[in-house]
C-alpha cells in the first residue's frame, strides 16, 4: 500500500560533529507534518526523540545523546512517511575534561557534569582533580585513528584518571611527534609535581604544628598524672581536657569557615533550584503557553504539549509538579468547553467540525461530542427549513413582488433547472389565441415556486455535509488517528447503536421537506394539523402548468442529488411520492387550463373560410391540445425510480374525464358560434382562399353572414373535426401514453355527431320548408284542376321556381363547402319529392291531360336532380308516378318526351349545377 507522503530525507546537519548533548539543527525534506507526526529520531544509533523539537517539515532541532558509534547517520521516522534516510553523517567527539581551575576559551557547560536522566552528579571530586596536561609540554595530536588505538590497547584507556590508564596509548595519542628532548623535559616536570605534593603535605603539617604540640603536651600531662594520682583521677582529668580541646577546635573551625560554608550552601541551593527550573521549565511554562496557543488557535500544539506533560507528570508525587499539572488540567478543561462550543456553533463547515471533533477526541472529552454535533446540525437544518417558509409566507402577506428575473436565484443555480425553466416559460402557441398574453409572466415567479427553489437549494447545501458527517462518524475517521483501538471499537459500537436514531433524523428532514412543499403546492393532501404547521399560504390562484413543471424539475434534481449521496431509497420514498402527486396535479391543472383556453377560442373565430370550407378554428383547437401535451412531455416521462402517473385507476379516470371535457368544451364553442346572433358576427374579414376563384359571386362588400351561412361553416368544421382533427388528437394522446383513448374518442365523436346532426337538421329545416311549402300553392295557382286542364305545353312555373330555390341552396352551400353540397341537396330533394308524392296521392282523379301534365313535372324534377337522388327520394318519386294513370298512346309518350327535352334545353344553364358528380358518401 503506497503512503500518502514521501519518506523523510535528511540532507544536512549543523554542526556535523560534537560531543554528547551538543545541540544540532537537522534539515531535510518531508520531516513530518507536525509535532505529532514525528515518531522517531536517531543520531549515530541513539534515540534523540525526547529532546527533539519539530520546527517545520524541513527543520528539526535536538540534542545528541550518548551514541553507540563515533560516526553515523541521522534517521527520521514519521507516521505519514515512515522511516527515512540520510545523505549526511554526524561525528561524535569524546569530551575533553577541563578542570575547574584550568583556563579555557569557552564556558564550561554544567550539563557535562549533570546527567538529566539519572539525576546524578558526575562531576570529579576536587581532591581527585588532575592537571589537563600532566607532562607540562605542548600536546601534539597524532593522526592515528581512534578505532585502531582501541584495537591495539584493548581494555585500556588514554585517560590518566582511569584505573586502566595506558601510558603508551596516551603518548601515542598526544605526543607521537614530540622530540626526545621534550620528553626528558616532561620527566623533569613530573618530578617537580611529585615534590610539590610532598611539600604540600609538609606545609599542611607545619601550619598545624602548634596544635600538634598542644596535643603532645596534653598527652605528656596525662601520662604523668596517671603515674602520680592514680587511674580514675587521671581518666577524669584527661577526659575533661580532651573535651576542652575538641570544643576549642570546633569553635575555631566554625568561626573560620562559617561564612564560607554558608555561601557555599546558598550557592548549592541556588544552583540546584536553577537546575530544577532548567530541567522542568516545560512544565512550569506550560500553563502560560497553553493560554497563548489557545488565543492563537494553535490547538495542535496545545494537545501535543498536554500529551507530553501527561505522560511525564500525570502520576507524579512531587507537590510542586502536582500543583502545576493541576493548572494544566484546568486550562485543558477550559479548552474542551471552548472546542465544544465551537463544534456546536452553526453554521459551520464539515472541515471545521471534523477538526474540532478530533481535538476533543485527543483531549479525551467526556460524552460523545461528534453525536452532539450531529444532533445540533439536524436541529439547524430543520430550523432553516421552517424559517425559509415563514420568510416567504410573511413576504407574500406583505404583498411584496419578486422583481428579480428567474426566481431571484443565486448565480450558482443548477444549469439544467435554468434551461428547463427557460424552455418551459418560452413555450409559444402558434395561434392567435395566445397573442394577447403578457410575456412578462416568465420573469415574475410566484412566491410558492421561489420558496420551493430556495428550500431545495437549502437542503442540498446542508444535507450533504450532514450525511458525510455521519459517514465519518460511522467509519471512525472523525476521531484522532492516534486514538487507542479500544476507543475506536467503543465508538463503532456507539455508531451502530446510533444508526437507528440517525435514520430518524434523515426521515424527519425528508418528511419536513416534503410536507413544506405539499403545504405550498398541494395543501389538500395534508391533514388539518399538518396544515397549521406546514401551510399558511394564501392561495389566491392556482399555479399554472408551466410553473408546476418547473417545480417538478426542481424536486427531481433534488432527488438525484440526494441519491448521489448514497442515501438509502427507503428514506427518499416520500420525495418520490411527492413527485408523483406533483406530476398528477400538473397534468390536471394543464388540462383544466387547456379547457379554459379552448373555451375562449370562440372569441377568436374570424370566419375566414379557406377553399375547403374550413376556418382556422379546428387547427387552433388541435394546436392548443398539442402544445399542452408537449408541455407535459417531461412530466409524463418516467425518470429512474419513478412510476407512471396513470398507474392508479382514479388518476386514469380523472385524466380521461378532463380530456373528454376538453373535447366537449370545444363542441360547445361550435354550438355557440352556430347560434350567435347576426349582429355579433364580425364580417369585416370574411373572405375565401386567395388561390380559389370568387365563389361568392355577387356578394358585396357590405355582405353580412346569415344564420344559414354560419350553420354551414360550423357544419363544415364539424365534418373536418370528425374525419381528421379528433383522430389526430387521439393519436397525440396515445403518443403520450394517455389511458382510455377509446372512451375519449367515442364520447367526443358521439357529442360531435349529435351537434352535427342537430345543426344539419336546423339548416335543412330553414332551407327545405320554404321550398316544400311553395309546391302546393304553386300547383293549384289559377284554380288549376287535374280533372280539367289543357294539353300540356311545358313545365309550369311553380316547379321552375322550386328548382331555382334548390339551385340557390346549392350555390350557398357550394360557396362554403363543396363537400356539403350532396349531403344538403339530397336531403332537400327528399323533402320535395316526399311532398310532391303526397300531393299526387291526394288527387282523387286525373284527366288525360292532367295525368300527362303531372307526369311531365314529376319526371322533369326527377331527371333534373337525379344526381342527388337517394333511395328515399327515388321511392317518393316512384309512389308519385304510381298515383298517376298510365299513358296509353304512343302520341302521349312522344309528347311527354318532347316536352321534357324542351324543358331541359331551355333551363340548361340553370340545371348545370346538378350535373357535377356528388360525393360518394352522402351523410344525412
Amino acid at each position: 500500500m503506497s503512503r500518502s507522503r514521501q519518506p523523510p530525507l535528511v540532507t544536512g546537519i549543523s554542526p556535523n560533529e560534537g560531543i554528547s548533548w551538543t545541540k544540532v539543527t537537522i534539515r531535510g525534506e518531508n520531516l513530518g507534518t507536525g509535532p505529532t507526526d514525528l515518531i522517531g529520531l536517531t543520531i549515530c544509533g541513539h534515540n534523540c526523540l525526547l529532546t527533539a523539537e519539530w520546527m517545520s517539515a524541513s527543520k528539526i532541532v535536538c540534542r545528541v545523546g550518548q551514541a553507540k558509534n563515533d560516526k553515523g547517520d541521522i534517521i527520521v521516522t514519521t507516521k505519514s512517511g515512515g522511516k527515512g534516510t540520510s545523505t549526511v553523517s554526524f561525528k561524535l567527539l569524546k569530551p575533553e575534561k577541563i578542570g575547574i581551575l584550568d583556563q579555557s576559551a569557552v564556558w564550561v557547560d554544567e550539563m557535562n557534569y549533570y546527567d538529566m536522566r539519572t539525576d546524578r552528579n558526575k562531576g570529579i571530586p576536587p581532591l581527585s582533580l588532575r592537571p589537563a596536561n600532566p607532562l607540562g609540554i605542548e600536546i601534539e595530536k597524532g593522526k592515528f585513528p581512534p578505532k585502531d588505538l582501541e584495537t591495539l590497547f584493548h581494555g585500556m584507556s588514554a585517560d590518566f584518571t582511569s584505573e586502566n590508564f595506558s601510558a603508551a596509548w596516551y603518548l601515542i595519542e598526544n605526543h607521537s611527534s614530540t622530540s626526545f628532548e621534550q620528553l626528558k623535559m616532561a620527566v623533569s616536570n613530573l618530578k617537580k609535581q611529585a615534590n610539590k605534593k610532598n611539600e604540600g603535605s609538609l606545609a599542611y603539617v607545619k601550619g598545624g604544628l602548634s596544635t600538634f604540640f598542644e596535643a603532645q603536651d596534653a598527652l605528656s600531662a596525662i601520662h604523668q598524672k596517671l603515674e602520680a594520682d592514680g587511674t580514675e583521677k587521671v581518666e577524669g582529668s584527661m577526659t575533661q581536657k580532651l573535651e576542652n580541646v575538641l570544643n576549642r577546635a570546633s569553635n575555631t573551625a566554625d568561626t573560620l569557615f562559617q561564612e564560607v560554608l554558608g555561601r557555599k550552601d546558598k550557592a548549592d541551593s541556588t544552583r540546584n533550584a536553577l537546575n530544577v527550573l532548567q530541567r522542568f521549565k516545560f512544565l512550569f511554562n506550560l500553563p502560560l503557553n497553553i493560554e497563548r496557543n489557545i488565543q492563537k488557535g494553535d490547538y495542535d500544539v496545545v494537545i501535543n504539549d498536554y500529551e507530553k506533560a501527561k505522560s511525564l507528570f500525570g502520576k507524579t508525587e512531587v507537590q510542586v509538579f502536582k500543583k502545576y499539572y493541576a493548572e494544566v488540567e484546568t486550562r485543558i478543561e477550559d479548552l474542551r468547553e471552548l472546542l465544544l462550543d465551537k463544534l456546536l456553533e452553526t453554521p459551520s463547515t464539515l472541515h471545521d467540525q471534523k477538526r474540532y471533533i478530533r481535538y476533543l477526541s485527543d483531549l479525551h472529552a467526556d460524552g460523545d461530542p461528534s453525536w452532539q454535533c450531529i444532533g445540533a446540525q439536524h436541529k439547524w437544518i430543520l430550523q432553516l427549513m421552517h424559517s425559509c417558509k415563514e420568510s416567504y409566507v410573511k413576504d407574500l402577506k406583505s404583498n411584496t413582488v419578486l422583481h428579480s428575473p428567474m426566481l431571484e436565484l443565486d448565480n450558482d443555480m443548477r444549469p439544467s433547472a435554468m434551461i428547463h425553466l427557460s424552455q418551459t416559460a418560452s413555450l409559444k402557441r402558434a395561434s392567435s389565441f395566445q397573442s394577447g398574453r403578457d410575456d412578462t409572466w416568465r420573469y415574475k415567479a410566484p412566491h410558492r415556486v421561489a420558496f420551493v427553489e430556495k428550500l431545495t437549494k437549502l437542503v442540498l447545501s446542508q444535507l450533504p455535509n450532514f450525511w458525510k458527517l455521519w459517514i465519518s462518524y460511522v467509519n471512525g475517521s472523525l476521531f484522532s488517528e492516534t486514538a487507542e483501538k479500544s476507543g475506536q471499537m467503543e465508538r463503532s459500537k456507539n455508531a451502530r447503536q446510533r444508526q437507528h436514531d440517525f435514520k430518524k433524523m434523515i426521515q424527519e428532514v425528508m418528511y419536513s421537506l416534503v410536507k413544506l412543499i405539499r403545504g405550498a403546492l398541494l395543501p389538500f393532501s395534508l391533514k388539518e394539523g399538518e396544515l397549521r404547521q406546514y401551510g399558511g399560504w394564501e392561495m389566491k390562484s392556482e399555479l399554472s402548468g408551466q410553473w408546476l413543471t418547473h417545480v417538478i424539475q426542481t424536486v427531481r434534481l433534488t432527488y438525484e442529488s440526494l441519491t448521489a449521496l448514497e442515501i438509502p431509497n427507503d428514506l427518499l420514498q416520500n420525495i418520490q411520492d411527492l413527485i408523483l402527486d406533483l406530476r398528477v396535479r400538473c397534468i390536471m391543472i394543464t388540462l383544466q387550463h387547456s379547457a379554459e383556453d379552448i373555451k375562449r377560442l370562440a372569441e377568436k373565430e374570424d370566419w375566414i373560410v379557406d377553399n375547403e370550407g374550413l376556418t382556422s378554428l379546428p387547427s387552433q383547437f388541435e394546436q392548443c391540445i398539442v402544445h399542452s401535451l408537449q408541455s407535459l412531455r417531461g412530466v409524463l416521462e418516467c425518470k429512474p425510480g419513478e412510476t407512471s402517473v396513470f398507474q392508479q385507476p382514479k388518476t386514469q379516470e380523472e385524466v380521461c374525464q378532463l380530456s373528454i371535457n376538453i373535447m366537449q368544451v370545444f363542441i360547445y364553442c361550435l354550438e355557440q358560434l352556430s347560434t350567435k346572433p347576426d349582429g355579433d358576427i364580425d364580417t369585416t374579414h370574411l373572405s375565401v382562399d386567395v388561390s380559389s376563384p370568387d365563389l361568392f359571386g355577387s356578394i358585396h362588400e357590405d355582405f353580412s353572414l346569415s344564420s344559414e351561412q354560419r350553420l354551414l361553416i360550423v357544419l363544415s368544421n364539424c365534418c373536418y373535426l370528425e374525419r381528421h382533427t379528433f383522430l389526430n388528437i387521439a393519436e397525440h394522446f396515445e403518443k403520450h401514453n394517455f389511458q382510455g383513448i377509446e372512451k375519449i374518442t367515442q364520447v367526443s365523436m358521439a357529442s360531435l355527431k349529435e351537434l352535427d346532426q342537430r345543426l344539419f337538421e336546423n339548416y335543412i329545416e330553414l332551407k327545405a320548408d320554404p321550398i316544400v311549402g311553395s309546391l302546393e300553392p304553386g300547383i293549384y295557382a289559377g284554380y288549376f284542376d287535374w280533372k280539367d286542364c289543357l294539353t300540356p305545353t311545358g313545365v309550369r312555373n311553380y316547379l321552375k321556381e322550386a328548382l331555382v330555390n334548390i339551385i340557390a341552396v346549392h350555390a350557398e352551400v357550394f360557396t362554403i363547402s363543396k363537400e356539403l353540397v350532396p349531403r344538403v341537396l339530397s336531403k332537400i330533394v327528399e323533402a320535395v319529392s316526399e311532398e310532391l308524392s303526397r300531393l299526387m296521392q291526394c288527387v282523387s282523379s286525373f284527366s288525360k291531360n292532367g295525368a300527362l301534365q303531372a307526369r311531365l313535372e314529376i319526371c322533369a324534377l326527377r331527371d333534373t336532380v337525379a344526381v342527388y337522388l337517394t333511395p328515399e327520394s327515388k321511392s317518393s318519386f316512384k309512389q308519385a308516378l304510381e298515383a298517376l294513370p298510365q299513358l296509353s298512346s304512343g302520341a302521349d309518350k312522344k309528347l311527354l318526351e318532347e316536352l321534357l327535352n324542351k324543358f331541359k334545353s331551355r333551363m340548361h344553364l340553370q340545371l348545370t349545377c346538378f350535373q357535377s358528380s356528388p360525393s360518394p358518401m352522402l351523410k344525412t
